[in-house]
């Protein structure tokens, strides 16, 4: 399919900022209407002094006050930050926000992002160009910001050691991103949607090969937290709505022309604001949530901080690749592997490779339903496998998984094509 402009010129760029604006505001006031101010900063204290391998709960680690309130600053000071640069809000700006509010709440703190993204900022002035021309490396980059933290908190190092070391290693990071993430990308050939992920997850894998020559012993770590489902799915489902009324409302009180979203395949880069427009795009985010959403709650799982986390990533990739379409068999796929496998559909960590592997709806897009639920099948494998690669300090672990999956299968599905054909 030709990727043609369409009416993105018709959409004002303060609208599609004050929707990030306003999303920003909900998560902080929702932090705030959860718990004490005392508890809310005790609370953002701990989540700051934490470890945040994969997977570290925020919600159990400070609270659900403070981790709503630490997902809220971050989204905030990042939506400013693009503004800041007089970035045009599009698709993989929506992508990219709400992916940071998601990870905020098991992973990303307003402490530990920045080390990654001073990296990015000073690759930018050796090669002499605009920090804005890889702001959205940087945002997605902050998916390696437990390399600061797992050695400046840990008991591996002294202090002296392991802070200098952490922020040295997560600078480090930060600049090497840019040049490796542009050539892996051919990798995958766009069918990954989290191309930062598969990056990060490379880079993961050489620095904790490097650190474990030294002695040092990782681990990665287990702590979610459950027994929130109401409050959650009111707030979550509250919100979805809100965003398909206001996209219905800015289209002319009509769901018209929706079904040209569905006809993309979503492979990178598939830009639905550029594309089609915010309106739809909005409708389009909220089906995403209510579907990603109601799949947890239907096969029992519970939403913890990563869960939440992996459904808001898949709302904001719904105006970057994402929708009903192409997720729906990567659900089925996963839904399949509980069949026969040695896990159980509602297991935290499946329930994870669902959400986030929907990284790999382009497959599905692109491809059909059949290969989509090849896909969903294999990646909720692999991911279980490739954790231990990098210890834990990439947190789109699922992003490197669906590299790994999408490397393997798009050249064997395009063999066969060109077979058939012949």
């Amino acid at each position: 399919m030709i990727l043609k402009y369409n009416k993105d010129r018709r959409d004002s760029n303060s609208f599609k900022f004050n929707i990030l604006l306003i999303f920003s505001l909900v998560l902080i006031l929702f932090g705030l209407l959860s718990d004490s101010p005392q508890n809310i900063i005790f609370g953002l204290k701990r989540i700051v002094l934490s470890r945040d391998t994969l997977i570290t709960d925020y919600i159990k680690i400070g609270g659900i006050g403070a981790s709503f309130v630490n997902s809220g600053l971050l989204t905030l000071i990042f939506t400013l930050l693009l503004y800041r640069l007089k970035i045009r809000f599009n698709g993989v700006s929506y992508a990219a926000i709400f992916t940071i509010a998601g990870f905020a709440l098991f992973g990303k703190n307003i402490f530990n992002v920045w080390f990654v993204i001073l990296g990015v900022w000073l690759y930018s002035r050796v090669q002499k160009e605009r920090f804005a021309k890889y702001v959205y490396i940087a945002l997605f980059g902050t998916t390696l910001a437990p390399a600061a933290t797992e050695l400046m908190f840990s008991n591996y190092l002294d202090w002296y050691i392991g802070i200098p070391l952490g922020i040295f290693i997560a600078i480090t990071i930060g600049f090497i991103l840019p040049p490796l993430s542009s050539h892996l990308l051919k990798m995958h050939n766009g069918f990954n949607l989290y191309n930062i992920g598969f990056t990060a997850g490379l880079i993961g894998m050489i620095f904790v090969s490097i650190l474990r020559s030294y002695g040092y012993i990782g681990n990665t770590r287990f702590v979610i937290s459950e027994g929130n489902n109401g409050l959650f799915s009111i707030f979550l489902y509250s919100l979805f709505i809100f965003l398909i009324i206001i996209g219905y409302i800015k289209n002319n009180k009509s769901f018209k022309n929706y079904k040209r979203i569905l006809a993309f395949s979503g492979r990178l880069v598939t830009d639905y604001i550029f594309l089609e427009g915010i309106a739809l795009t909005l409708i389009n985010m909220g089906l995403t949530g209510v579907i990603a959403t109601s799949y947890v709650l239907l096969v029992g799982g519970a939403l913890s901080g990563p869960a939440i986390g992996g459904i808001l990533t898949i709302v904001g990739f719904s105006a970057f690749g994402k929708h009903p379409k192409n997720i729906i068999p990567i659900f089925i796929g996963v839904f399949l592997g509980s069949l026969t496998k040695i896990w159980v559909i509602n297991d935290p960590v499946i329930v994870l490779a669902a959400l986030f592997g929907t990284s790999l709806a382009p497959i599905a897009g692109g491809y059909g339903i059949f290969y989509g639920i090849i896909a969903g099948f294999i990646h909720s494998s692999v991911v279980l496998n490739v954790v231990t690669l990098h210890g834990g300090l990439n947190l789109y672990n699922n992003g490197f998984s669906a590299g790994i999956v999408a490397t393997f299968m798009v050249p064997i599905i395009d063999a066969f094509r060109k077979e058939e054909i012949k």
